[in-house]
């Protein structure tokens, strides 16, 4: 791994900070890193408020959008809410039919099937619409790509509303309202909103047309936040007062069915990152091993009773996807290693009879394994499909935008996409992925990097330190977690491997040198997740040196820090 400190900001910032703050220097350079250089800055940080969102009409066609609902609903017309399968669709569509509910029941939800239609707005979804009456459909996380399907929609009498977050391409469809705030002609002040934000600035607007304020619309922030952790979004700006309110719904009062998921893990205090790891990927599992539409069903459900159901059912889902997905992974690493003698620049692999469902999750895996731009391709229907995961710093978008005249269909960010090709021009595209990453990739992108926020003494790990950290939260893209690193540690003689196949490294560190005359005596345990092949840099009381984040472990009721490590080398 490479580490990489971060550079120091200025010391007249530093100092001026820490005076108008009263905190340590240490604090004063994590926030400078961060962006926040002033009192004001440091208020808006520590102090989100729902005061800080933008007015949502600044954003392109809101007007619009907001008049052609307002219609529908005063005409009684029928109104579609269609989103995509993932966690980002199926909380949009939570959110916004839930939210339209309260002021008409002319209301449905679509969810399209991974398998029979693929991703995003397809023409089964629209023939769905005209065969049931409805003349409205409202699109979300999906569809500003759906140059052909909008103009097939407006032929058989159906509107669209496109609520995306995706590139655009070229044109926009053609629809009544297109709310991106990626277009180049919206002026939004915030780029960076996921599909369910942008339907959440709907519903804003549409709200605030009824005369409601934002404090109205808090109870729907639980959905908004599981969102913009699973698809992971900055969480900055806008998201990161949306992500702090969600996480407070969430744990204080969430919506039934989320409140259901909660008690199957039986958790008390929900991180952002609890959300990815823990409600994300169940919410998924639904669209991944079955459908969409199991999600929805329970992120919408009123009855307890019922939602306790939903959330058994989708525990059966995500034991299933966690099987699949061990399955595969192991297949595919076999794949690789087969193929190992080949220097290659990226990672592609293909098997006809992998579950479409997780082959996302797979590419992630093998991402992290061998640190390469990943394709996993499977079978579906007549084509084949594949998603495709990025390394740090690398715009695995721009790369399948190269090799288009092989693809019949992409889309997604500058880390995850999606793609579906013709079997015939599998070979000839892999061979062109590999030599667009070749051709564009900087060598050192190729080996995982750690930002180090800054270096510290063992000694100046504490209590405050970590409250203050707290503080920070909630963490993500654009705020990570402080990565400190220390130099001269060693351990106290009783690290070891643990685990159930010993792959942690637990220790016990103290720093072995005296800092501004000081004998370093502070101790804390330590924990390496995957680390246990490591055990030999620090036997024998080697000194070492690490890079790590400061976490909090509780045992028997007793909270103590530890330092839980990323990275450590002789």
């Amino acid at each position: 791994m490479r580490w990489t400190l971060k550079p120091k900001p200025e010391t007249k910032k530093v100092e001026a900070l820490q005076k108008a703050l009263q905190v340590d220097a240490s604090v004063a350079t994590l926030l400078i890193q961060r962006g926040i250089e002033t009192y004001e800055d440091a208020k808006l940080f520590f102090r989100p408020s729902l005061d800080h969102l933008h007015n949502p009409f600044l954003m392109k066609d809101m007007d619009k959008a907001v008049e052609r609902i307002e219609n529908a609903i005063a005409n009684n017309e029928n109104i579609l809410v269609y989103g995509d399968y993932d966690v980002d669709g199926t909380t949009s569509v939570a959110l916004m039919a839930s939210y339209i509910k309260t002021r008409t029941a002319h209301i449905a939800t679509y969810i399209p099937d991974r398998y029979d239609e693929g991703y995003g707005i397809s023409y089964m979804g629209i023939d769905f619409a005209n065969d049931n009456d409805f003349t409205l459909i409202i699109a979300l996380d999906c569809g500003i790509k759906a140059l052909d399907k909008v103009t097939y929609a407006k032929e058989k009498g159906v509107d669209f509303i496109i609520c995306d977050h995706h590139r655009p391409g070229d044109q926009i469809p053609d629809a009544v309202a297109v709310l991106d705030p990626k277009r180049e002609d919206c002026n939004y002040p915030y780029k960076e909103l996921c599909g369910c934000g942008v339907g959440f600035k709907l519903v804003q607007a549409l709200a605030e047309k009824e005369g409601k304020t934002i404090d109205d619309l808090v109870s729907y922030l639980d959905l908004v936040a599981t969102a913009i952790g699973a698809d992971i979004v900055p969480i900055t700006g806008e998201n990161r007062v949306l992500a702090y309110f969600g996480l407070q719904v969430i744990n204080q009062n969430p919506r039934v069915g989320i409140a259901a998921l909660i008690s199957q893990i039986k958790k008390k205090e929900l991180t952002i990152t609890d959300v990815v790891f823990i409600i994300a990927p169940r919410i998924n599992a639904a669209g991944r091993m079955k459908h969409g539409n199991y999600a929805v069903t329970l992120l919408t459900e009123t009855n307890p009773e019922l939602a306790q159901q939903y959330a058994a059912e989708i525990e059966t889902f995500n034991t299933d996807r966690r099987d699949a997905d061990k399955r595969i992974t192991e297949e595919a690493l076999e794949q690789i290693e087969e193929q190992k003698e080949q220097k290659r620049f990226t990672t592609v692999v293909y098997n006809e009879t992998w579950h479409k469902g997780v082959i996302g999750i797979v590419a992630s895996r093998l991402t992290e394994t061998y640190y390469r731009p990943t394709l996993v391709f499977t079978k579906s229907g007549d084509k084949l499909a594949a998603s495709a995961r990025s390394v740090s710093g690398f715009d695995v978008y721009n790369a399948l935008e190269a090799c288009s005249e092989y693809i019949e269909q992409f889309g997604g960010h500058k880390y995850a996409a999606g793609l579906t090709l013709e079997e015939k021009n599998y070979e000839a595209f892999k061979q062109a992925f590999e030599d667009e990453v070749n051709k564009t990739i900087d060598p050192k992108l190729l080996f995982p990097e750690i930002k180090v926020d800054m270096k510290i003494a063992l000694s100046q790990v504490d209590a405050k330190l970590m409250r203050i950290i707290r503080q920070f939260g909630p963490f993500g893209p654009g705020n990570m977690t402080p990565v400190f690193m220390t130099e001269n540690l060693i351990d106290t003689g009783y690290g070891k491997c643990v685990g159930e196949d010993e792959t942690h490294l637990r220790l016990t560190v103290q720093q072995n040198k005296s800092v501004n005359g000081r004998s370093q005596s502070e101790s804390f345990v330590c924990i390496g997740f995957g680390m246990g092949n490591k055990l030999d840099i620090i036997s024998d009381k080697k000194p070492f040196k690490a890079v790590y984040s400061i976490d909090e472990n509780e045992w028997q009721g007793n909270v103590s820090l530890q330092l839980k490590l990323r990275d450590i080398k002789a």
